[in-house]
């Protein structure tokens, strides 16, 4: 991992200047990272009031704009409006036309068959124009000839009709103008088949264009196969999707290249190019696929009730008993009664076998064993349970965290950004800062529900692995619960007409641009690691020996562990050498450094 920025516990100053993700560079052994992680299992980081770190991130007079747009990653895909769906699709009817001097039906016919890719199309054409003619019906020449007669028998109704009354396509199979507006009707209620509709007559195979069609149709087909000629643009190519979202109706055109296959779309939906699922880094999309199917399958249910019933001897319904004594009675119409814990006839029981609230019968077939196998079902399917449990309600807390930060968002676009540009006189192009916080909030709260998954399906027996990562994850949460502190209460103050504005806000604008420096790049770090298999942990045996026999504690919502400690400042790696923790930002600097690599203050 090459990071030059780490982050710290939002009570924890000491905690985390020699975090994992601070970097392991030429200066920095990945031994000291590991060395001073395992301090975990010793002792608790002492805590401190960091409200006033500072973070000198940004500076104060430049306008956000051009930071925001500098720190942002090349994207690897464009947004489709459908203005530029329709520009992009004529054209690609305009060069084909061009290229091949047909008419521009002849061409649309040719680009929907190559699913509109114009190389494609040009490759087929130049190698073999009459067999791409005679795939898609693109005729030469005509098939059938007629007299040049003044009334002529269309060939689906049979009637007389007038020559003018008489169309074709370039087959020049005759039909009159209702049984063709007859036929192009049903087949573009029928669906987007209508859009490789070809002649009635049953042994042609000549291609209808839409000249035709916007010929004979009434406006409202025409309006259909219009809107099924613009999504065709969009599904026939392996290059472009819709976006997934209800309602949406961006698309998005994907140039493979980096590795992220993550989309935001306009509508602000985020989803996976691959899956189409929601953006999942920094899981894959199969443990998406199986996630998503272990929430919604039935498996759960039948874990609950294997691990909190048990059936009643005589009917077998599962029956839960939440409080009481082991008397229990069946609901009508069986009404057994019966014992809870050895599941024997009640009349049967008494003072002699230890009461309402023990069974001595039942003691002593446990210790005979016959009740082992089906405790140990019990209690593997608690467990199972359990373990589902906890994951799923982190995964689903952060979601509705998410969605909260998100209304937040569009509050904080929509009303207060405005307000509070007129409170502190300040162009709201360089309050942008605070927007792109609330993005980061959103965007890490999106990670930090998917971690859980990824945890679910770490395996139990990578004692090392799961250690670190849940450790990582628990800094994780609370580097982000510092950033949405700071961007929610603490931005109060400054909206609040009732009082005067406080002089600080320049303050404020620095830290809050800091922190989500610093919670963006540990975040960055920590996706990356993730979707490496937190190979760093197998490839160093120091840190995997020393976790796993130090056995590690944890603490915190995402099951963290304690944090490193210090003393003055300083901390030793595995192999001796002193490392100085920046007080502004928590940067770990090399004992010679005079001043922080990362934010330039002064060593102290």
């Amino acid at each position: 991992m090459d990071s030059e920025d780490d982050m710290h516990d939002a009570n924890d100053v000491e905690s985390v200047e020699d975090d994992f993700y601070s970097g392991e560079t030429e200066d920095t052994p990945m031994d000291y990272y590991c060395s001073d992680y395992d301090h975990n299992n010793d002792e608790d980081a002492e805590d401190e009031d960091d409200d006033d770190a500072n973070f000198d991130f940004v500076e104060d007079d430049m306008d956000d704009s051009a930071d925001i747009a500098s720190r942002r990653p090349e994207q690897n895909y464009t947004i489709l409006m459908e203005s530029d769906i329709r520009q992009h699709q004529e054209d690609a009817i305009t060069r084909v036309s061009t290229v091949l001097s047909i008419s521009r039906a002849a061409s649309s016919i040719l680009l929907r068959h190559f699913n509109w890719s114009v190389s494609k199309l040009h490759d087929a054409w130049f190698a073999d124009e009459g067999r791409v003619r005679k795939t898609v019906g693109l005729l030469e020449e005509p098939v059938f000839q007629f007299a040049n007669a003044r009334e002529h028998t269309c060939g689906i109704c049979f009637e007389i009709i007038p020559r003018d009354g008489i169309k074709s396509a370039a087959c020049c199979h005759p039909f009159c103008t209702a049984c063709w507006a007859g036929y192009i009707s049903t087949s573009i209620n029928d669906g987007p088949g209508c859009l490789t509709l070809r002649c009635p007559d049953p042994s042609c195979g000549a291609a209808v264009g839409q000249d035709m069609i916007d010929s004979l149709a009434p406006d409202e087909d025409k309006e259909k196969y219009s809107r099924y000629l613009l999504r065709s643009y969009i599904e026939d190519s392996k290059k472009t999707k819709w976006c997934p979202a209800p309602g949406c109706e961006y698309a998005v055109n994907f140039e493979a290249g980096n590795g992220n296959y993550d989309i935001n779309c306009l509508c602000s939906y985020g989803f996976c190019w691959n899956c189409t699922e929601e953006a999942h880094r920094p899981v894959d999309c199969g443990t998406v696929a199986k996630w998503i199917l272990k929430n919604s399958a039935e498996s759960e249910n039948m874990n609950w009730i294997l691990a909190n019933s048990k059936p009643c001897p005589k009917c077998k319904r599962p029956i839960e008993k939440n409080q009481g004594c082991m008397h229990m009675t069946c609901t009508p119409p069986c009404k057994f009664e019966f014992c809870w814990l050895c599941l024997g006839v009640w009349q049967d029981h008494g003072e002699r076998t230890g009461g309402f609230y023990a069974c001595n019968r039942y003691e002593a077939a446990k210790q005979e064993g016959v009740y082992d196998e089906a405790e140990k079902r019990r209690e593997m399917a608690k467990n199972s349970l359990e373990r589902y449990t906890h994951y799923y309600e982190r995964w689903a807390s952060n979601q509705l965290s998410r969605q909260k930060a998100l209304a937040d968002l569009h509050q904080m676009q929509t009303v207060h950004i405005e307000k509070l540009s007129d409170l502190q006189c300040t162009p709201e192009s360089q309050l942008k800062f605070i927007i792109e916080a609330w993005m980061q909030i959103v965007e890490c709260r999106r990670v930090l529900k998917w971690t859980y998954a990824y945890g679910f399906y770490l395996h139990e027996n990578e004692h090392a692995k799961k250690q670190f990562f849940e450790y990582l994850q628990g800094e994780a949460e609370s580097g982000l619960e510092r950033l949405h502190q700071c961007a929610e209460k603490e931005l109060q103050q400054f909206l609040n007409t009732e009082s005067k504005p406080p002089n600080d806000f320049n303050d404020f604008r620095t830290k809050l641009a800091g922190l989500t420096s610093v919670t963006r790049n540990y975040f960055e770090n920590l996706v990356r690691a993730l979707e490496n298999g937190l190979s760093d942990v197998d490839t160093n045996a120091a840190c995997s020996k020393t976790s796993m026999k130090n056995g590690g504690s944890s603490k915190g919502r995402g099951g963290r562990g304690k944090a490193p400690t210090r003393t003055g400042g300083s901390s030793k790696s595995a192999d001796g050498s002193i490392y100085w923790s920046c007080e502004q930002c928590t940067y770990a600097n090399v004992k010679s450094a005079t001043r922080c690599e990362m934010c330039n203050q002064q060593r102290r």
